[in-house]
């Protein structure tokens, strides 16, 4: 096959998006195919402008200029040419190739779902409304979908206004071997590495700032644990520099000198903190999918997430699960209070009871092969281009 990939602009700053660009045209071209990536170049966006404008220069780029250049290379592409889209938010470049062989990625409609109102704790704006709209409008001129989860894949459904041709689930891959290691060398190594005292143990969590990874509960949480009585293992946050919310909400808390913000860490660090945490707290409001309970339980740490899918689904039986936190505050302390009696058993396992959740974790993790998703997504895109070979 000659596949053609649609990415997000590099300039963009994002990460995960184009690394999963990366990785199936690679994985692709390894499996013999002809793969090549498309992207917007930074033409306005480069233009020495106020900051709080370069967004809007960035939309020109994306969906003024691209497009142009896009229709000019159609001609130079066989009708068989798979067109990839490696996102759903890719949508307004959609009906530029809707009418060939397409396949549509799907990661998380938590914008969308924002956008009509649906998600209370991430309020969309007018602007933000039509944008979102704009997207969706062109994803559904699509025809086959690929989703990274049954929750992606049923809110895809609920946005499609027909039922498509293909929409098949494959869960994400992990990059990293699934081995379990001594968490007690992990920790004596992370301990020299922050100059923290880790001996003991510590609740560890991965992720961003972005609304749902629920950052600021998680310090509630871990709050109400040590108010409980919780062993005065510190709690590791790993990922973006802490906002001015986060940072307060650390300020207030009466084990503030326990609580530590990471950033910067490399991958090879970030495996060794799961290896040696105590238990991995991921109590996401909503996500796409969580690469960090399969990251986690790959590397033998017990995941304590919330109850509500697609964490569910990537956790398996062999995660701990807590409810969704609640958007009002008088509610959340009850949350944070109910789901400290879970932490409290998760850290508390017997030796027997720990060993066996992290031999069920690592059987999940295994569920999430890299290989064995690429393999089905191969599938998947011979299956588009028979259907239209047939037709």
């Amino acid at each position: 096959m000659n596949i053609v990939f649609f990415a997000h602009p590099d300039f963009l700053g994002s990460q995960s998006m184009p690394r999963f660009a990366q990785m199936l045209a690679t994985g692709m071209k390894e499996r013999g195919h002809s793969t090549s990536i498309l992207m917007p170049a930074p033409h306005f966006y480069k233009l020495p402008i106020p900051k709080g404008k370069k967004k809007w220069m960035g939309y020109i780029d994306q969906y003024i200029l691209f497009p142009q250049k896009v229709r000019k290379l159609l001609k130079n592409y066989s009708p068989e040419t798979l067109f990839v889209f490696t996102d759903q938010a890719l949508g307004p470049w959609v009906p530029l190739v809707a009418d060939r062989p397409h396949v549509i990625h799907c990661h998380d409609f938590l914008a969308q779902l924002s956008a009509i109102g649906e998600i209370a704790e991430n309020p969309t704006s007018w602007t933000g409304r039509q944008y979102q709209g704009y997207i969706r409008n062109g994803y559904s001129k699509g025809k086959n979908f690929i989703s990274v989860s049954e929750k992606t894949r049923k809110d895809l459904h609920r946005f499609l206004p027909t039922q498509p041709k293909i929409s098949e689930v494959v869960y994400n891959g992990l990059n990293q071997a699934i081995t379990v290691s001594d968490p007690q060398l992990a920790r004596n190594k992370l301990s020299k590495a922050f100059g923290l005292d880790l001996i003991n143990g510590y609740l560890l969590h991965v992720g961003g700032n972005q609304w749902y990874k629920n950052r600021t509960g998680i310090v509630e949480l871990y709050d109400s644990w040590r108010l409980k009585g919780g062993h005065n293992l510190p709690l590791l946050l790993i990922g973006e520099a802490p906002h001015d919310a986060l940072l307060q909400k650390r300020l207030l808390s009466p084990f503030k000198d326990d609580i530590h913000f990471l950033s910067g860490i490399e991958d090879k660090t970030v495996r060794l903190a799961y290896t040696g945490a105590t238990v991995f707290l991921f109590p996401s409001l909503a996500e796409g999918f969580g690469w960090p309970i399969a990251e986690a339980m790959g590397s033998g740490c017990p995941v304590l997430t919330t109850n509500e899918p697609p964490m569910t689904e990537v956790a398996g039986k062999a995660g701990f699960f807590v409810p969704r936190r609640p958007k009002e505050t008088a509610d959340a302390v009850q949350w944070a209070n109910e789901s400290a009696n879970v932490l409290n058993k998760v850290i508390n396992l017997s030796t027997t009871d720990r060993l066996a959740t992290i031999e069920a974790s690592v059987a999940n993790a295994k569920r999430f092969d890299t290989h064995l998703a690429l393999d089905k997504i191969e599938a998947i895109y011979y299956k588009v281009i028979d259907n239209i070979k047939q037709t």
